[in-house]
């Protein structure tokens, strides 16, 4: 038997387990998110290293599980040409060995997008429902951008940026804080709350549309 065949036959069950896996990996990845929070905000050395053994152990899960998807996908042309941006992000936090202090930042920066790209996509494998997504997504980009804006030191705490991204990304509040990234940051959010309040009007409008059918369908005269 060649080896396309052996391909053929073994294509459904490795789909089905990749498909199995959705779930798992999209509850890792929201946990994810919170850990690499976590390792910014961290002090005690003790807690400091418990949260990076954690972020590497859930990144050689999550290699482990685009290894796997790489490696039994039907058509591995179609997988890369959709999937190859994953491998910068997957290969960010190794910056982190960089001695220089521009790497090092960088390595930060980078991993919190990464994690924020795996927190989105986690939310998109777990929840169906178009609002349940959006609060998800909401959620992992407040955490992101306040993240971010805390470590390239557009604030001093963690506090008062996690208040203001809050406040800019449902409202589109400006952020009080100076410097050129919160002023791209802040054009960012005012958009995504734009996008925000779309999504929620025409979900509302869609529901509302929905419950009415019912009753105009009722009120309609029946044929003769």
């Amino acid at each position: 038997m060649d080896r396309p065949q052996q391909a053929a036959e073994h294509a459904p069950e490795t789909e089905g387990l990749a498909h199995r896996l959705d779930k798992p990996m999209g509850v890792l990845g929201l946990v994810f998110v919170l850990v690499v929070l976590g390792q910014s905000l961290a002090r005690e050395p003790w807690l400091v290293t418990t949260l990076t053994v954690l972020g590497w152990l859930f990144w050689a899960v999550f290699v482990a599980e685009f290894a796997y998807r790489a490696l039994t996908a039907r058509d591995r042309r179609r997988f890369w040409a959709r999937n190859w941006w994953q491998l910068i992000f997957l290969a960010v936090p190794f910056l982190r060995f960089a001695r220089a202090f521009t790497l090092l930042r960088a390595a930060r920066v980078g991993g919190v997008l990464s994690a924020a790209v795996r927190g989105s996509r986690s939310a998109g494998r777990l929840l169906t429902g178009r609002i349940g997504w959006l609060v998800a997504v909401t959620g992992v980009v407040v955490l992101a951008a306040s993240q971010l804006l805390y470590v390239v030191g557009a604030y001093d705490s963690y506090g008062p940026a996690l208040y203001d991204t809050a406040l800019a990304t449902v409202s589109g509040e400006p952020l009080s804080a100076a410097g050129g990234f919160a002023r791209l940051l802040d054009v960012a959010l005012a958009v995504y709350s734009v996008a925000v309040f779309a999504t929620v009007a025409g979900a509302l409008g869609a529901f509302f549309l929905e419950r009415n059918r019912p009753d105009l369908a009722a009120t309609q005269p029946s044929p003769p």
